[in-house]
């Protein structure tokens, strides 16, 4: 397994066949990789594979948050994601909030993530 840390060849096309794999939608190529491009991916491959990602946003100073953690179903409970969590935290300028869908919480809390304020969202129709 190959990890990297600001993977500058990650592009819209493979993160968006990736993501189709773990969380189905209709994504656009042209603005996912202007998000790709305004965020820090560190990403897990098994060979030219793309199996891990995840991507960090953050303003440097204030504020961090892990926008999605993603492992295709085949790598999951393998180590993969709990790699990329602790490169998240080597790596990250700040803290990093994030929010979690309750049956994963068990997964960050083994992974030394710390439950801290529930979340909101002001939700925006697309």
């Amino acid at each position: 397994m190959e990890y990297t840390v600001n993977d500058e060849r990650l592009n819209a096309a493979t993160f968006i066949a990736f993501a189709n794999q773990v969380w189905q939608g209709d994504y656009d190529e042209e603005k996912t990789s202007v998000a790709l491009s305004r965020t820090i991916n560190i990403s897990a491959y098994d060979g030219e594979t793309l199996v891990g990602c995840l991507r960090i946003l953050t303003d440097g100073y204030y504020f961090g948050t892990i926008t999605e953690l993603l492992v295709l179903p085949k790598y999951q409970r393998q180590g993969v994601g709990s790699r990329l969590l602790r490169l998240a935290k080597e790596n990250a300028p700040t803290t990093l909030y994030f929010g979690a869908r309750p049956e994963a919480e068990e997964f960050y809390i083994k992974n030394g993530c710390v439950k801290g304020m529930q979340s909101y969202m002001i939700p925006k129709n697309r």
